[in-house]
């Protein structure tokens, strides 16, 4: 992996941590465990339609883990990778079919996935399907969550492919900003032709007086 490859994913995994982080700051939306807004989710949908599968699962192996151990809270960590894996395994799928104008939508799946998950890891270890009284509420808050994630992560990714088209071009016109204007090379090797034109002028005219 390029060095500049690793960097990005560096900063984007830092980003999502950040995000993570502050989001547990928030007060809860609602008393039903499990619904939160999930705006680290926000890099992830980036991710998907920005990088390989592997680079996304690097990234959001190291934000849940570290996520983790920077809110205190081990016992959550299953129930995040079961949703992350999910959801991600889903989305890298969908993404082959569903193109980047519609990317929000991705995200809501995506978000439902990553709920579905969550309550299968609750049944599992709680060994009750009791829990699975959350799940309509769950898919109603994660598609709510999952177009606003989706709808931001599509602004980012449209944003910055008209940074990429638009530079190429700025570049080319500040390039050509002054075509006939020589270069200080040209410039000096001009003058010195000049000059010993000039010389060869004079050593021919006092050739001819001579």
């Amino acid at each position: 992996m390029k060095a500049k490859r690793l960097t990005e994913l560096a900063l984007l995994t830092a980003a999502a941590l950040i995000i993570f982080i502050v989001e547990l700051r928030l007060p809860n939306l609602s008393a039903i465990p499990g619904v939160k807004l999930g705006l680290a989710n926000i890099i992830t949908v980036y991710a998907v339609y920005r990088y390989s599968g592997k680079e996304v699962l690097l990234i959001i192996l190291t934000r849940v883990i570290l996520g983790s151990v920077f809110s205190a809270n081990f016992s959550v960590i299953l129930y995040s990778l079961a949703g992350a894996m999910l959801c991600l395994g889903g989305m890298l799928l969908l993404r082959r079919v569903i193109p980047i104008r519609y990317l929000w939508l991705c995200s809501i799946l995506g978000a439902v996935l990553h709920n579905t998950g969550q309550i299968g890891m609750a049944v599992l270890l709680m060994r009750t399907p009791a829990v699975l009284a959350y799940y309509p509420y769950l898919i109603i808050s994660g598609t709510i969550a999952g177009a606003f994630t989706g709808i931001c992560a599509q602004l980012v990714l449209m944003r910055l492919k008209k940074t990429e088209y638009t530079a190429p071009e700025k570049k080319e016109v500040k390039s050509d900003d002054k075509p006939g204007r020589p270069s200080e090379a040209e410039t000096a090797d001009t003058e010195l032709q000049e000059q010993s034109s000039e010389g060869d002028r004079v050593h021919e005219g006092s050739g001819e007086n001579g």
